[in-house]
């Protein structure tokens, strides 16, 4: 099998490309955006087209979705398949997703329900997974140094958004405009499992909204003018993921021990450790292993699915306690795979729990690493990619 992989740097990437070369398949890789994030339309165009017409491949591949990669893949009539694994990826609102020749996986169930219609035959729901065993391999290669620089109580690897929250641009609104939002905002605080925040925007909101707020998301041409799908996901989704993060590393920080790998700014939380930013490769893992509980707090653009983080603790064998989304369930039994919480409270109440409950808590980390490993691996994921798109008896 070759495969044409359009690349742009997404964590994702470069496990793929392993999982396939190691299956015996060919991938030819564009890098040119890995470097210049400031291509024009006309340039992807030209650095996909030029490799489709030297030679045959059976698919093009990226992370997210490129309306270019598709329109061009129409022109060839060669599949272009593509994995969503972030939240809002607005250029899914493009015309382009309708085409014929897409093969577009959806990894959050709610964001299959809200796209699949536009193009029946040709969109997925596929779940993340990880590649557990480049992550076993760098975890069974922990060092005593190694035990001593990342081990933590508690740990939480990840932005807390602050730097990147569009949401803080908006500029002097009304008072009754700011409490609609205020009010939007801390009612999703409280729920988990559910995000209503695009039912409470009306297209009137999302209009007086965008007057306030400086440079607010322009769609291109071609794409459907979903307003409403911005104001929600791009900027009050972040803002809730921020003040999330903010307060619960806050409140976590008072009772027990927090290490943060983060760039971001954490001068507002003085009891949290800030031990900077993680190498994705080779220090994550072992900071998913050596630590006793690991946190996830899922971005509120993700509706329903388990981000990739989860799905990274566990392939370390790390202990996962996370905020509830509906469709953990599917996949994990809580309590026994992983732990999850739905507030405040109940998030001291476990970290306490677990950090006093040694044996079950490296019991729970187990379990959940070997369920990874026996239905939620990278390969598995990939074998079933392919059997969507036609190539039933391909294995991984």
């Amino acid at each position: 099998m070759n495969i044409l992989f359009y690349r742009y740097n997404s964590i994702c990437e470069s496990s793929i490309i392993s999982a396939w070369k190691a299956a015996g398949f060919q991938v030819t890789e564009i890098t040119e955006e890995m470097e210049n994030k400031n291509l024009t339309p006309k340039e992807q165009m030209l650095l996909a087209s030029g490799p489709l017409q030297k030679q045959r491949y059976d698919f093009v591949f990226s992370i997210n979705f490129f309306p270019v990669l598709s329109e061009v893949c129409n022109i060839f009539k060669t599949p272009y398949a593509c994995w969503i694994v972030d939240s809002p990826v607005l250029e899914l609102y493009s015309d382009a997703v309708c085409r014929p020749w897409n093969r577009i996986f959806l990894f959050d169930r709610e964001l299959y329900h809200e796209f699949a219609p536009k193009n029946p035959d040709c969109i997925f729901y596929l779940p993340l997974a990880s590649d557990v065993t480049s992550m076993s391999s760098v975890c069974d290669s922990i060092s005593p140094e190694d035990v001593s620089r990342y081990s933590s109580d508690i740990s939480f690897v990840a932005s807390l958004y602050t730097e990147k929250c569009p949401y803080n641009k908006l500029q002097n609104p009304p008072d009754y405009l700011r409490g609609y939002l205020e009010g939007i905002i801390e009612s999703q605080l409280k729920v988990y499992g559910y995000n209503f925040i695009r039912e409470l925007v009306t297209d009137g909101l999302a209009a007086e909204f965008k007057k306030y707020l400086p440079g607010f998301y322009q769609f291109p041409e071609k794409y459907e003018q979903n307003e409403r799908a911005v104001v929600a996901d791009l900027y009050l989704g972040t803002k809730v993921t921020e003040q999330e993060r903010l307060r619960l590393l806050g409140s976590l920080s008072e009772h027990f021990a927090v290490d943060l790998y983060t760039g971001s700014d954490t001068s507002s939380l003085p009891k949290v450790c800030n031990k900077g930013l993680a190498r994705t490769y080779s220090e994550m893992p072992k900071i998913f292993r050596l630590s006793r509980i690991n946190l996830n707090m899922t971005a509120k653009s993700i509706k329903s699915a388990l981000p990739l983080r989860i799905w990274d603790i566990l392939a370390c064998g790390g202990f996962v306690m996370t905020n509830y989304q509906s469709e953990i369930p599917e996949y994990f039994e809580i309590g026994t795979d992983l732990e999850t919480y739905a507030s405040e409270d109940e998030l001291l109440e476990k970290c306490a729990y677990y950090l006093a409950h040694e044996d079950e808590r490296r019991q729970i980390a187990e379990n959940g690493f070997r369920k990874v490993k026996e239905f939620h691996s990278l390969e598995l994921r990939l074998g079933e990619m392919l059997r969507c798109m036609g190539w039933g008896k391909q294995a991984i």
